[in-house]
C-alpha cells in the first residue's frame, strides 16, 4: 500500500512538473501573447455589437504570430512590423484586384511565388513569408468591396500591431526568461553529449550506436546555439543590465569550450581497453568522472529551469582526485618505463577533465554568487559580432536563388502550382470554402518530402480528432459563455502545442475554429464535414506536388553539404597548424573555422535525417553518406582533441615533421573536395604527389624524436611534458592522416557509384 502510494506520489510530481516545464516554456509563453491579442479586441467589441471587426482584429494578430521568432528586441520588432505590414498589403492587394478576374489569378500566383521565394533570406525572412501566405490564401475567402477593402485591411494591420506591442511587453516582464531557458536547453544538450562519450567506455558498448546518437544530437545543439547567439551576441545591453546579460554570454561560451573538451576526447576505445584490460580501475574511475560532469551540468540545467536555488550533488574534485592516485596506483604497478606510454595517454585524459571541472566551477558560480565579468569588455563584444548571420538581404541573392538548382525555387514553383491546382478545383467542383484547402496546401507545404509527408499525416489526424471531439462537445454544452471559455482554452493550447506536436496543435486548433463557427452558424456538422474533407483535398494535392513537381530528393544535395563539412574541417585544421607554429593568442579565425566545423557537420546531419525520411528508392548510397558523416565527425574530434591541447599547453615549435604531415592531411581533404566538385584533374594532381608525402610520413616518429634529441633538456619534469606532447600530437596526426585517406576513398566511392 505504501509502495504504491509513493508510485503515485512520485508520478504525480513528474506530472506537475511537466506541466510547470510547459507552461514555464517560450511556446506557450508566446500562445498566451497571441490569445490576449486576438482574443481581448473579439470580446471587447462583441460586447458593442461589433464582433466582424474584432475578428478581423484577431485575425491580423494570428496572422502576425508566425513572425514573432526569437531574437534580440529590435531585430525581433522589426521583423514583426514587417510581417504586419506584409499581412496588410496581401490582404488589400487579393481584394482589390479579385473583381478583376482575368487579373486576378495570374497576380495571386505571382504574389504567392514572390512570398515564397523571399524564404532564401534565412528563417526570419521564412517565417514573414509564412505569414504573407497565410494571409493571401485566407483574403481569399474573405473578400470585401467599395470602402469595406480599407477598413477591413486596416482593422487587419491594427491586429499585427496589438500583436507586436504585446509580445513587446511581455518581453519587458521577464526579459531574460527565454535566455534563461536555452541556456538550460543548451546545458542539457552538452550533459547528454558528454554522457554518451562516457557511454564510449563500457567495454561492451555499441559504438556504432553511440556515434549516430552523438550525430543526431549534434543537430539539436547546432540549432540551440544558433538561437543563443542570435539572443546573446545581438543585444546590447544597458549599464544596470550589462552583467547580467555578459554573465549568461561567459556561461554560453563556457558551455561551448566544454562541447569542445568533450569531443576532445578522441581515443582509440579498443585500442585503450586492450592496453587496460588488466588495470580496468584506471578506466572506470575516469567513466565515473565522465558521467558526474554530465550529472553536474544536467543539475544546474534544471535549477534554471525550475528557478530552484543549485546545490552541487557531485565532488567533482575528488573524483578527478581518484583519477591521479589511480594514474599513480597504475604506474607504481607496472614500473615507470613500462607505464610510460600509457601514463601519457591518462595525463591527457586527466587534463581534459581539469579543464571541464573549471568551466563548471565558472557556471555554477555564475548562478550562485554575485560576480562583475569584466573579462568580457567592447573589444571582445566586436569579435563576437562576426559569429553572426548578416542581416542584409541583398538582391543578388533572391536572383543567385532562380532557378532549379535552387531548393526554395523548386519549393516556390511547387507551392505555386498547386494553389493554382486548388483554384481551378474551385471551378470544376462545388466546393464549401476553397481557402480552406489553399490554406492546408500553405500550411503542410514543406521543400523536404520527409516533412511534408509527417505534417500531411499529423494534419489528418489533428483535424479528424478535433473534428469528432468539438462535435462531441457541441452535442452536449450549447451554453455560449462555456463555449467561449473553451474556445480560448483550445485557442491557447492550439498554439503552444504547435511548434512542438503539430499533430496536437492541429487537433486544439480545429476544436477552436469549429467553436467559432459552432456559435455563428447553427450548422455546424457541415462546417465540420468540409473542413475535414477540404483538408483532405489540400493533403493529397501537397503529397502528390511533393513527389511529382519538381521534387528535391536530399541525394541531389547531400555532395554539397559532404564538401562544405569537409571543407570546414580543413580550414579548422589550418587555423589549428597557423596557431601550433605562430603560438600567442588565440585569433577569431580558428573560433570562426570551429564553430563552422560544428554547424557543417550538424547540416550534413540534418540533410542525412531527411534523406531517412524519403522513399526508399530515394535513399541513393545511404551507407555511404553516413560513413562519411561518420568519418567527418571522428575527424571533427580529433582536430579538436589537437587543438584543444596546443591551446592549452606550452608547446614547442612546431616541428617540419609536424607541417609535412599537416600537409598530407589538408591535401587529402582537398582530394576528396575536388572529386565532389566533379574536378577529376585536381584529384589527379593530388593524388601524383601522394606517394611521396605518405613516404614522408613514415619518418614523422624518427624526425620528432631526433628534434628532441637535439635539444639539451635537463630537467625531468620539462622533458616528461615534451615527451606527452610528442606521442600526444603524433597519436593525433598519425589518426587524421588515417581518417583523411579514408574520406577521400569514402568520397571517391560515393562519386564512382554517383
Amino acid at each position: 500500500m505504501i509502495g504504491a502510494f509513493l508510485i503515485f506520489t512520485l508520478k504525480f510530481y513528474y506530472m506537475l512538473q511537466r506541466i510547470r516545464n510547459f507552461t514555464d516554456s517560450h511556446n506557450f509563453t508566446k500562445a498566451i501573447i497571441v490569445t490576449i491579442a486576438a482574443a481581448v479586441p473579439v470580446i471587447i467589441l462583441s460586447q458593442l455589437g461589433l464582433f466582424q471587426l474584432g475578428f478581423a482584429i484577431a485575425l491580423g494578430a494570428f496572422l502576425t504570430y508566425p513572425a514573432d521568432i526569437p531574437s534580440n528586441l529590435l531585430h525581433r520588432t522589426k521583423g514583426l512590423l514587417t510581417a504586419s505590414f506584409i499581412v496588410a498589403g496581401c490582404v488589400l492587394i487579393v481584394n482589390l484586384l479579385h473583381p478583376f478576374k482575368l487579373l486576378f489569378y495570374p497576380l495571386l500566383f505571382i504574389l504567392v511565388f514572390f512570398l515564397s521565394m523571399i524564404s532564401v533570406y534565412g528563417q526570419r525572412a521564412t517565417m514573414v513569408s509564412f505569414s504573407g501566405l497565410l494571409a493571401t490564401v485566407l483574403a481569399t475567402g474573405h473578400i470585401h468591396t467599395g470602402w469595406e477593402i480599407l477598413q477591413y485591411t486596416g482593422l487587419v494591420l491594427a491586429g499585427g500591431l496589438i500583436y507586436t506591442v504585446v509580445s513587446v511587453s511581455f518581453n519587458y516582464l521577464s526579459p531574460y526568461r527565454y535566455t534563461e531557458l536555452e541556456i538550460a536547453q543548451c546545458m542539457k544538450l552538452t550533459a547528454k553529449y558528454m554522457k554518451l562519450r562516457g557511454d564510449l567506455w563500457n567495454t561492451d558498448a555499441n559504438r556504432a550506436a553511440i556515434v549516430e546518437k552523438q550525430l543526431n544530437l549534434q543537430v539539436e545543439i547546432n540549432l540551440n546555439h544558433e538561437n543563443l547567439r542570435e539572443i546573446l551576441m545581438r543585444n546590447r545591453y544597458n549599464s544596470e543590465n550589462s552583467n547580467r546579460g555578459r554573465k549568461m554570454l561567459l556561461v554560453f561560451i563556457s558551455l561551448m569550450e566544454i562541447l569542445e573538451l568533450a569531443l576532445s576526447t578522441s581515443f582509440d576505445h579498443s585500442k585503450l581497453q586492450e592496453k587496460f584490460s588488466n588495470h580496468p580501475k584506471v578506466l572506470s574511475t575516469y567513466q565515473n568522472l565522465a558521467y558526474n560532469l554530465a550529472s553536474s551540468l544536467k543539475k544546474i540545467s534544471k535549477s534554471i529551469g525550475e528557478r530552484s536555488k543549485y546545490i552541487p550533488k557531485h565532488k567533482l574534485v575528488a573524483d578527478l582526485e581518484a583519477l591521479e592516485q589511480a594514474i599513480i596506483d597504475y604506474e607504481a604497478e607496472l614500473g615507470k618505463e613500462a607505464a610510460a606510454e600509457g601514463v601519457w595517454m591518462l595525463s591527457n585524459m586527466l587534463h581534459y577533465a581539469e579543464k571541464q571541472i573549471e568551466k563548471i566551477k565558472i557556471i555554477e558560480r555564475a548562478f550562485t554568487e554575485k560576480i562583475k565579468f569584466k573579462e568580457l569588455g567592447s573589444g571582445r563584444d566586436k569579435d563576437l559580432e562576426k559569429f553572426l548571420a548578416p542581416e542584409y538581404y541583398p538582391l543578388h541573392t533572391l536572383k543567385e536563388n532562380l532557378g532549379f538548382s535552387s531548393t526554395i525555387f523548386r519549393h516556390s514553383s511547387r507551392l505555386t502550382m498547386c494553389i493554382a491546382i486548388g483554384c481551378i478545383l474551385s471551378f470544376i467542383f462545388p466546393l464549401q470554402n476553397v481557402y480552406w484547402i489553399l490554406l492546408t496546401i500553405v500550411v503542410i507545404m514543406r521543400p523536404g518530402y520527409g516533412l511534408t509527408k509527417q505534417r500531411s499525416y499529423q494534419r489528418i489526424v489533428g483535424t479528424l480528432a478535433g473534428g469528432l471531439i468539438a462535435f462531441a462537445i457541441l452535442s452536449f454544452i450549447t451554453n455560449s459563455i462555456i463555449i467561449g471559455t473553451l474556445t480560448i482554452v483550445c485557442m491557447l493550447l492550439g498554439y503552444a502545442f504547435t511548434a512542438t506536436n503539430y499533430r496536437i496543435g492541429a487537433t486544439f486548433v480545429t476544436i477552436y475554429v469549429v467553436f467559432v463557427y459552432g456559435m455563428l452558424t447553427p450548422n455546424v456538422t457541415d462546417v465540420i464535414q468540409y473542413r475535414i474533407l477540404d483538408t483532405a483535398i489540400g493533403v493529397a494535392i501537397t503529397f502528390a506536388a511533393n513527389y511529382f513537381l519538381w521534387p528535391s530528393w536530399e541525394f541531389m544535395n547531400m555532395p554539397v553539404f559532404i564538401k562544405k563539412s569537409i571543407e570546414a574541417n580543413r580550414n579548422y585544421l589550418i587555423e589549428i597548424s597557423s596557431f601550433y607554429n605562430n603560438k600567442g593568442n588565440v585569433p577569431t579565425s580558428y573560433r570562426l573555422a570551429r564553430k563552422s566545423a560544428f554547424i557543417e557537420l550538424g547540416n550534413l546531419m540534418s540533410s542525412y535525417q531527411r534523406m531517412t525520411q524519403e522513399p526508399k528508392s530515394k535513399q541513393k548510397q545511404q551507407s555511404q553518406v553516413y560513413k562519411l558523416a561518420v568519418l567527418n565527425h571522428t575527424l571533427l574530434s580529433s582536430l579538436a582533441s589537437l587543438g584543444t591541447y596546443i591551446q592549452s599547453h606550452k608547446t614547442t615549435n612546431a616541428s617540419e615533421a609536424f607541417n609535412v604531415v599537416v600537409n598530407t592531411v589538408v591535401k587529402n581533404l582537398e582530394n576528396a573536395i575536388a572529386l565532389l566538385n566533379m574536378d577529376l584533374q585536381a584529384e589527379e594532381a593530388h593524388q601524383a604527389n601522394n606517394d611521396d608525402l605518405a613516404m614522408r610520413f613514415t619518418e614523422l616518429k624518427n624526425i620528432r624524436a631526433r628534434e628532441l634529441k637535439e635539444v639539451q633538456i635537463t630537467d625531468e619534469e620539462e622533458f616528461r611534458l615534451k615527451m606527452e606532447e610528442a606521442h600526444l600530437v603524433i597519436e593525433q596526426l598519425v589518426w587524421l592522416t588515417g581518417l583523411s585517406e579514408k574520406i577521400l576513398k569514402a568520397a571517391r566511392q560515393l562519386q564512382l557509384k554517383a
